[in-house]
């Protein structure tokens, strides 16, 4: 039998298999409610599931557990964002229909290495009920559409802000380290009174007295923490210095590993990050082809088996000693290249799909490809050279936009899902943990 962890990312089964069911439609008795989220209810044999399975989660990683009652607390907490984007997403109309759920469901399958009948079988023979997993998979596609939609579309990244982040690294002596961080927020609510802020202002000072005495820092942010990594111990994995939150950076560069910092100030609440490790980064070498093709495309007079016959005669008369060159810009019907004979310039895997990379390693230089077919049409290929190419600048350069949508999102999707939260109609049927 095989252990379905050994199948799927410990992350991904946790993300897929903690998802909350809807809301079942038959009244549900007043004592198993532990949580009226709007127009909609939490039970409790929900929380006791999802709970169970981020304990086994937390001992597999061999992360001390808080209390039951701590535990069950913050589980309920992220159950109930949950809730509240899913809702959401239902009023937007957001819907992931069956073609795109089954498609997801067959690359899960794939990427291990089963069919879509055998993935099912593997499911069920390990305990997991199959419609519930389809089920998770399509609310965790809707989330993650509804988190596209409402924020990270809404997020630009301008040539100035590149322009401007690249000359910033360029001045840090350290631009190439990486930062591996933990972190700890104690939040407030939108527009917080005085004395909500002083009280987060207390709670985190003693939770950074606990830390500076000794606590696990893993265990106190699952215990305490606000943040949206706080079941996972507050990781926030490995970052460069250009990925870390603004009012982040300067304290990590002052850091060394294993030290905490002190409290963070910001609009969502007050931080406390530990640095667990530094490392460094080496150039991006890459393998280039020069490249160059002919193309011929299908249409109503032209067929599949027509395309594939002429390019099998031009590559046996380029074979024969033709001019590729020549040929390209006698036949070629790509207008792009055919007039500079089919040549396409220096190309990497980035450029290309996996198909064309495909071929391209498959070469020698001089070599010409069989006709394939691609999107552009039917087209022989020949790698003219080959080189290793160092895209260290135009590497960091495309980094950097990412960094900074990636940065930006996150902050904007921090503030979007504070502010759902506190516009929603939450009430607690769960006790309080003593303390």
């Amino acid at each position: 039998m095989r252990d379905l962890r050994r199948l799927f990312p410990l992350w991904l089964l946790t993300a897929l298999l903690l998802l909350p069911r809807p809301a079942a439609a038959t009244p549900v008795p007043q004592d198993r409610i532990v949580a009226i989220v709007n127009n909609g209810v939490i039970v409790r044999t929900e929380l006791d599931q999802r709970t169970r399975t981020i304990e086994a989660q937390l001992r597999q990683q061999g992360v001390s557990l808080p209390s039951e009652a701590v535990l069950r607390r913050q589980v309920l907490e992220r159950m109930i964002m949950d809730r509240i984007q899913l809702q959401l997403a239902a009023r937007s109309g957001i819907h992931v229909d069956n073609d795109t759920l089954n498609n997801a469901m067959r690359n899960i399958a794939g990427r291990n290495h089963l069919t879509l009948n055998q993935f099912r079988d593997t499911l069920e023979r390990d305990g997991y009920n199959y419609d519930r997993f389809r089920q998770n998979i399509r609310e965790e596609i809707t989330i993650s559409r509804l988190h596209q939609r409402e924020v990270a579309d809404r997020v630009t990244v301008t040539s100035q802000e590149v322009d401007n982040f690249l000359a910033t690294m360029k001045k840090q002596a350290d631009r190439n380290k990486e930062f591996h961080l933990a972190h700890i927020l104690i939040a407030v609510p939108e527009a917080p009174s005085p004395e909500q802020i002083e009280t987060a202002r207390a709670k985190a000072e003693t939770v950074l007295k606990l830390l500076k005495g000794g606590a696990d820092f893993e265990q106190t942010a699952i215990a305490m923490s606000d943040g949206q990594q706080a079941l996972k111990g507050g990781d926030l994995g490995w970052r460069k210095a250009g990925q870390l939150p603004s009012l982040f950076a300067e304290p990590v560069e002052r850091m060394k590993p294993g030290e905490i910092s002190g409290l963070i100030r910001s609009p969502s609440g007050f931080h406390i990050i530990k640095l667990i490790a530094v490392r460094g980064e080496q150039p991006h070498i890459i393998t280039q082809f020069l490249v160059r093709h002919i193309v011929i495309r299908t249409d109503q007079l032209v067929s599949d088996s027509d395309a594939r016959n002429e390019l099998e005669q031009l590559r046996a008369r380029i074979l024969g000693g033709d001019d590729f060159a020549a040929l390209a810009r006698a036949h070629s019907q790509d207008p792009a290249t055919a007039p500079n004979g089919g040549t396409m310039g220096w190309l990497s895997a980035d450029d290309v799909g996996p198909r064309v990379t495909q071929v391209l390693e498959s070469l020698k230089p001089g070599e010409v490809s069989e006709p394939f077919r691609t999107q552009l049409g039917w087209q022989i290929m020949q790698v003219v050279q080959r080189r290793q190419h160092d895209s260290t600048a135009e590497f960091q350069r495309a980094r950097a936009r990412e960094v900074l949508r990636k940065r930006k999102t996150e902050e904007e999707l921090g503030l979007w899902l504070r502010r759902l939260r506190d516009e929603s109609y939450v009430v607690y049927r769960l006790k309080a943990p003593a303390g």
